[in-house]
């Protein structure tokens, strides 16, 4: 399947009139007609029923030309993008990132690669599995998650280990003290996130069955605000990483766990082997010093 055929498909599924479609594409009809034919068949289902009185969408039809539409605006907004680029002669630089870590210091290492009038900078979440799969791409330069991937094509750096706390409800009777893991163990759990797997879920759980606790899963959410919402709602309770207190949010509160060592990493992700642009050693000076200041305490 080629993009003409997709232009072809769209045109005529607008104009539901192979004359007018042919027409429109500035081609003859017969050969429009074998290109739709073609189409389907690849496909293997008819997009169009035929009649005497012309052309209709099957619901396979309706189905591919909405979704047809969808990639067609993307290509249009990324060639635009991309001339846009040219012209300007920005170099690209793509970050992917998990939630749960934009609510520290990485605001301000994109805050500060936003300042450069050399650098266009695309912003993703994903997953740090997702992260790998777009560095390997070329879709992102630089990731930040929490998890480890053994991949011998990408190298992960552990900026620091994050403590875990725990999201309760307001009033909860945990709410005033600083729990044990087996105390919050007695309470349903909301995980997050639920999809896709391996992720902070893991994590969590993995604490809990480490220390030979069973917890009961109320919920899985798929979206950190999500979870906090079914935490407020009383649903259950949930682990976060410390810089998610800074999300502030009506029938939430945020207590330290008695347990030493909980800790979540964030971890940095890149391509191995690569000698960094300039962009990416602008990137890696500014990291450098925001992770030191999150470890001597000047960041919480």
């Amino acid at each position: 399947m080629e993009l003409r055929h997709l232009r072809y498909f769209c045109a005529v599924a607008e104009e539901l009139n192979l004359t007018r479609a042919a027409a429109k594409l500035h081609m003859a009809q017969p050969p429009l007609s074998r290109q739709i034919k073609q189409l389907e068949d690849e496909i293997g289902a008819e997009l169009f029923e035929r009649s005497a009185r012309g052309l209709r969408l099957t619901p396979a039809g309706q189905f591919f030309h909405e979704h047809t539409l969808q990639i067609m605006e993307k290509l249009d907004t990324t060639v635009a993008a991309t001339q846009r680029l040219a012209r300007s002669k920005r170099v690209m630089f793509g970050i992917g990132f998990v939630p749960s870590v934009f609510y520290g210091q990485l605001p301000l290492l994109v805050r500060e690669l936003r300042q450069k009038d050399n650098v266009e900078l695309v912003l993703a979440e994903l997953t740090t599995v997702q992260q790998v799969k777009a560095l390997k791409s070329g879709r992102i330069d630089m990731g930040f998650g929490r998890m480890r991937i053994d991949d011998p094509d990408v190298e992960q750096e552990n900026l620091f280990d994050e403590p875990l706390m725990a999201a309760l409800p307001e009033g909860h009777p945990l709410a005033e003290t600083t729990p044990t893991l087996a105390q919050l163990a007695e309470y349903p759990l909301v995980l997050f996130p639920a999809q896709p797997r391996p992720s902070l879920a893991d994590i969590t759980l993995g604490l809990f069955r480490r220390r030979g606790l069973k917890v009961t899963v109320a919920l899985e959410a798929n979206e950190l605000q999500t979870a906090l919402a079914l935490v407020a709602s009383e649903i259950g309770i949930t682990l976060v990483p410390e810089q998610v207190k800074r999300v502030r949010r009506d029938g939430i509160v945020y207590v330290y766990l008695a347990d030493a060592g909980l800790t979540s990493p964030v971890i940095c992700s890149r391509r191995k082997g690569e000698a960094p642009s300039p962009t990416m050693q602008e990137a890696n000076a500014i990291l450098e010093v925001l992770v030191e200041n999150r470890r001597s305490g000047r960041y919480p």
